[in-house]
This record gives C-alpha cells, structure tokens and sequence, in this order.
C-alpha cells in the first residue's frame, strides 16, 4: 500500500513556504520604499523637460520596480553592487525607454562609457540646465532664460565630461560620494577631489550668469 502523501501535502511545510514567501515580498517591497524618494529625484532631474507634465515621476517609478521585482536574481548575482545602485540602474533604463518611446532619442546611461559622452548629445547638460534656469524671473523672462540657457550649455559642455557627472551625481542627484564614485567606476578620492573642483566651476559660472540666477548661487 503506498503512502498517501508527501512532503508538499504536509499544511505545516506549505504555511512555512508561504510565510516565508510573503517576508521575502515584504522585504523586498520595504527596499522600495526606502530608497523611493533619491529615485524619484533622480528620475525628476533626469526626465526631459518635455515629458514633465506628461508623464508623472511615480508612474516611472512604479514601472521600474515592476520590472526591478522581476529580475531580483540578477541583483542577487551581483552583490557588490549596493542596492540603491542597482535600483537606480533599473530606473534609470525605464527613463531611457521612456525617452525613446516619446521623443524618439537617446539617453546615455550616466556613470557608464565616458568615452561616448562627447559623440551625443549631453543629456546631463541639459538636465542641469533644465533645473538652473527654471529659477529665472523678471521682465523679458523668455528673452533673459534663452540667455541664461545658452550661456550655461556652453559652460557646461565645455566642463569634462566625468566633472560633469559627479557634479550632477553628488549635487542634484544627491548621492554620497562613494555612491558617485561606484556608478562612475572612479577612485573615491578622485570623485571628491572632481565634485570639489566642478561645484566651484559652476559657482563661477552662476556668478557670471544675469541676476535672475542670483539666488542659486548658494
């Protein structure tokens, strides 16, 4: 007479299975929620300003961490990789695709291909620019912000390309520096060491800026 049940038929083995199941959701979905608010600066400074009032950051957000859930395994596989690193990596890709399925171009991964920077068009200048000029006001505001745009595309596109990306990494985006010096793939102390030398060039070139920009100086 053979046995009527196995392992998988015992209650106790099948609630131990879906207990465990669910901490695993819930400690996952608590890894979401912590790192949530950086992501959506990110995606908020990186977004095109075309897209902004078309598209809303969570919506972005919550597409990536559909797709980050799905492929948890590959994070599992790298586990030098911190977490808030791999997540934004996830969302930054659903804000490129996002890019490209709208507007029909291209933007470059941040931190990754340095050499490429110089053959696109500079995605982290105009997002910088995107978030500098927003502040000008006053009489002629279209005329003085074309100005102020132009002015700051070429300083900032005359800055070097990995400047540029620590500064956009560690003052607008927000990220420590040895989160900045990861996703570049540089020396801690040569990221400190870029961020202090470009923070000063871009003081230098809001000093220079009409006064509309005065108070984003600090």
């Amino acid at each position: 007479m053979s046995q009527s049940g196995t392992q998988h038929d015992d209650p106790a083995a099948t609630g131990e299975a879906v207990t465990g199941e669910a901490r695993d959701v819930a400690a996952w979905g608590a890894v979401l929620v912590a790192h949530e608010q950086r992501l959506r600066r990110m995606v908020e400074f990186r977004m095109d300003a075309r897209l902004r009032g078309r598209i809303d950051p969570a919506d972005v957000l919550q597409e990536a961490f559909v797709e980050a859930a799905e492929h948890r395994a590959d994070y599992v596989s790298q586990p030098e990789t911190p977490e808030f690193l791999w997540l934004r990596g996830v969302v930054a890709n659903k804000l490129r695709e996002l890019h490209r399925h709208h507007l029909g171009t291209h933007m470059r991964d941040a931190g990754r291909e340095a050499s490429s920077r110089l053959r696109v068009r500079n995605d982290t200048s105009v997002a910088i620019v995107d978030t500098l000029s927003a502040g000008v006001q006053g009489p002629g505001t279209a005329a003085a912000g074309a100005e102020v745009r132009a002015k700051l595309h070429q300083a900032l596109d005359s800055m070097d390309a990995t400047d540029r990306e620590v500064l956009a990494l560690r003052h607008f985006e927000q990220l420590t520096n040895g989160e900045a010096a990861l996703a570049l793939g540089i020396e801690y102390r040569a990221a400190a060491k870029r961020y202090v030398r470009a923070l000063k060039r871009l003081k230098d070139m809001l000093a220079d800026m009409p006064g509309g920009l005065t108070g984003l100086r600090s």
